[in-house]
């Protein structure tokens, strides 16, 4: 229900303040399982990508947010919440590990799943390897993946700011990459890794960021 009220008033409001560039918006089907795999620039990218397209995105987001107390903890988790995400513990590695059965329930439920395969946001703008989590969802649950670029989010929301700014972002998406049965046969390993690098090249193409060729270690301290 709050999802709904929160849908119905953000999104107008936010295309009208920052007028987003929206390209390749019809790759995303209009109902049934997709994983939408991002870049990750910005703690805005959840916010926005929930905000340009027209079905519900659920995303992961940290459980600090949800565990709030007093009124500021009250409303951070009616926001983040009505937002359609769902908390996660990113150090506890058990956790992280339910995380991607959380995501493959969303998935079954015929949702659309949020995800950053290079794990944490890229703090010099380059495009980080991808992690195989993507890969293993799409391939255990057949949903197909939408690539998405993202760009200009990090001056919307840049690392250490509270406060949204004014800034240009144009949020690409590009053709569904499906896996039924192309992998069958092949060892699940292997099958992880290609499908992952296929899909981190295609948001490169869409992003125009450098691949960095190396996983993104997430910072002790990451805000």
């Amino acid at each position: 229900m709050l999802y709904h009220v929160l849908h119905s008033v953000v999104p107008p409001l936010a295309k009208a303040v920052w007028r987003p560039v929206i390209r390749g918006l019809h790759h995303v089907p209009a109902s049934g399982p997709v994983i939408l795999a991002s870049n990750h620039l910005s703690f805005a990218d959840s916010v926005v990508i929930p905000i340009v397209v027209p079905r519900k995105v659920v995303f992961l987001a940290k459980s600090d947010y949800f565990t709030g107390t007093g009124v500021r903890g009250a409303v951070s988790r009616a926001w983040f919440g009505g937002l359609g995400m769902l908390p996660v513990d990113r150090d506890d590695s058990a956790a992280a590990m339910a995380s991607l059965d959380t995501a493959l329930g969303v998935l079954g439920r015929g949702e659309a799943f949020g995800i950053y395969p290079e794990g944490t946001r890229s703090r010099d703008g380059r495009l980080y390897r991808g992690r195989t989590g993507v890969a293993h969802l799409a391939l255990t649950s057949g949903a197909p993946v939408v690539p998405v670029g993202l760009v200009g989010t990090e001056r919307l929301q840049p690392i250490g700011s509270r406060m949204p700014r004014l800034a240009k972002v144009r949020v690409s998406f590009g053709p569904p990459i499906t896996v039924a049965d192309e992998y069958d046969g092949v060892p699940p390993g292997r099958a992880r890794r290609d499908l992952t690098d296929r899909i981190m090249t295609a948001i490169q193409e869409l992003s125009g960021q450098e691949p960095a060729e190396v996983y993104n270690d997430r910072p002790v301290l990451d805000d």
